[in-house]
Order: structure tokens, then C-alpha cells, then sequence
């Protein structure tokens, strides 16, 4: 079993901000995220979509995210 549980984008994004990642640039629901020491994430998902929790895992593993971030 997995620890996380489905969350909203918008939900996603403001943990990721907490950690230190911030927006680099923004196209329609298409942000860049940037954070030092770490390669440029893409994060595609409109602000009140669910994110289930194998995609919150795969996020966690590109930018350090864990579920007591969100």
C-alpha cells in the first residue's frame, strides 16, 4: 500500500512551494516549477483536478514531495 492519498492540484502545488520549488513560467495549466539543486519539473494539471496517489508517488520522486508536505 501507499501512503498517499489522492489530493487536489492545487493542494499539490502549494506543498511543492512550501519545499522551496517556486514558478519559473506558466502556459495555460502548464507551470514550470524550478528549484536549486534540482532539475526543472513540469507540473501540467489544472488547479481542481484529483491527483491520485500513484501520480502524487511519481511527483514525489522527480521533486522530493512527501505526503506530510501537502
Amino acid at each position: 500500500m501507499t501512503e498517499w492519498s489522492s489530493s487536489k492540484a492545487s493542494q499539490v502545488l502549494a506543498g511543492l512551494q512550501r519545499i522551496g520549488w517556486s514558478i519559473k513560467r506558466q502556459k495555460g495549466s502548464h507551470r514550470v516549477l524550478k528549484r536549486t539543486g534540482w532539475p526543472n519539473y513540469v507540473f501540467a494539471f489544472h488547479d481542481k483536478v484529483e491527483i491520485g496517489p500513484r501520480m502524487l508517488a511519481r511527483i514525489g520522486k522527480k521533486t522530493g514531495l512527501t505526503p506530510d508536505d501537502i
